[in-house]
């Protein structure tokens, strides 16, 4: 698994600066006033620094963006980043100067001169989130995650930012990685022993396998994976940090590979389905989140993890499946298989743990890539309150989120000659008529956020905070809504 890369917080010591190896990092704000750091820099530069913060590049910079000065004259440093920030930027310009130093960090000891600055909560993310990088697979590739140590006036005051940033990013490291690996490495069986490992940080993990699954009457989900030689499987997190609460519970789409099953998928990109597991990787990086920086909240992680493979056992266009709720559904396409895992587990959450509040996560359809694109992930509810907390969470995240419609227009739909339901509604609001599928399954005292994820998971390029490949989008932003909302 992918490691943090070292960081660590100490007394600003102007004398260490001359000597430093590796890269160094200063900030300066709009109007070029050097900080006392800075000063000692532009000192042994002779001038270099504020030439640099004087030129027209400066000037062009996005606050959070850096310039370099490579090998520097009457320094050790094989470079000094210039990054504009203003004292009080907002947490969007901290994270992206975070991101800034983290770019750089991979193999490297960087030396950040922060100052008199007290609040480096949102830069500490930054840096975390963009110094990640996926290697489990490459040969001779292995730099190493690199040293980050930040010179502050008050380091003790920065001791909490940056545990709780630590705790955040791992999570966040779990769920890329989770994402990232190939589908014959992350088999459900790998899934279900990588989420059983958390019990070495609190969680309490129950695995379900198939015969269980049946037990509960979960066909619609052991459906989609009869045509696979992985076992289906049901794994369980919970984190206990909240009294007698009832907890929240956080459902995630596991499939570890989609071909689409009979219904099956085009050639061309059918690798990426290896991320169609992206809504169980957000809920595991969560679960893990909250345990390392022990929140003091009640929830429940349940993640329903298939494979959809064309075999001569799988499910067919037409077949009738009964779901744990007692609803026949009639299968129209395979390859709408993510609702089928999902309304089984959401059905046994509620069931179960009667849970405050649920919250599912899946891939589910290329409709809501085609409304949203890749910077928004799409928000069904039904439940004002909890979703304008989930919306403000991500806002203050900046993980793009937008609230989508649900109504009995759209279900409509959904009705099917022979069964109770059918698993599609055809093209038109393909998003929705997904939404409104997995609404049948939530009970009417359950608040409820429906999170589609297809678009956000995994992008085909670097984002600010995230290089190419999985994101992990989601666990930053529900960590937050559990802060705000569910702790005691």
């Amino acid at each position: 698994m992918t490691e943090l890369p070292s960081m660590a917080v100490s007394d600003t010591d102007l004398d260490r600066i001359a000597d430093a190896q590796g890269r160094m990092v200063v900030f300066v704000p709009e109007n070029g006033k050097l900080d006392q750091s800075a000063r000692r820099v532009n000192r042994l530069t002779r001038g270099a620094l504020e030439r640099c913060v004087e030129s027209a590049r400066f000037s062009k910079l996005k606050e959070g963006e850096a310039l370099e000065l490579a090998f520097p004259t009457g320094m050790l440093a094989s470079a000094v980043h210039v990054i504009r920030l203003d004292r009080r930027a907002n947490p969007e310009a901290e994270r992206r100067a975070g991101a800034a130093i983290g770019g750089a960090a991979k193999g490297s000891q960087v030396l950040i001169l922060a100052g008199g600055r007290q609040k480096l909560g949102h830069i500490f993310m930054g840096c975390l989130l963009r110094a990640y990088a996926f290697t489990d697979h490459k040969t001779g590739d292995d730099e190493g995650a690199g040293e980050l140590t930040f010179m502050v006036s008050k380091p003790e005051s920065c001791d909490a930012d940056l545990r709780h940033a630590q705790a955040v990013a791992d999570g966040v490291y779990f769920a890329r990685d989770l994402v990232n690996e190939p589908a014959n490495v992350l088999t459900t069986t790998e899934f279900a022993t990588r989420l059983e490992a958390l019990r070495a940080i609190g969680l309490r993990v129950e695995v379900l396998e198939e015969d269980r699954l049946r037990e509960l009457g979960m066909e619609t989900l052991l459906a989609v994976g009869q045509g696979s030689e992985s076992p289906s499987k049901v794994v369980i997190m919970e984190w206990t940090g909240g009294g007698k609460e009832a907890p929240l519970a956080l459902v995630g789409k596991g499939v570890v590979f989609d071909t689409g099953g009979i219904s099956i998928k085009p050639a061309g990109g059918m690798e990426d389905m290896t991320m169609d597991m992206g809504g169980a990787g957000t809920v595991a990086g969560v679960m893990k989140a909250l345990a390392l920086r022990n929140a003091a909240a009640n929830v429940v992680g349940i993640v329903g993890l298939v494979e959809n493979m064309p075999d001569g056992r799988a499910q067919r266009p037409g077949d009738v499946v009964r779901s744990m709720k007692g609803d026949t559904v009639e299968v129209i396409n395979t390859d709408a298989e993510g609702r089928l895992v999902l309304c089984d587990i959401m059905w046994y959450a509620q069931a179960r743990f009667e849970p405050r509040g649920m919250i599912d996560l899946a891939t589910l359809t290329g409709a809501i890539v085609v409304a949203l694109g890749h910077e928004n992930a799409g928000v069904f509810s039904n439940d004002e309150a909890l979703a304008n907390a989930f919306l403000e969470a991500s806002s203050d995240e900046g993980e793009g989120a937008w609230r989508m419609p649900l109504g009995d227009g759209y279900a409509r739909g959904l009705k099917s000659r022979v069964a109770d339901v059918k698993n599609v509604g055809g093209r038109p609001g393909g998003a929705v008529t997904a939404a409104e599928f997995l609404h049948r399954f939530v009970k009417d005292e359950t608040p409820w956020i429906h999170i589609d994820i297809a678009g956000v998971a995994s992008l085909a390029s670097a984002s600010t905070l995230a290089p190419k490949g999985a994101t992990g989008w989601g666990v930053r932003a529900i960590d937050r809504l559990v802060s705000e909302r569910f702790e005691v």
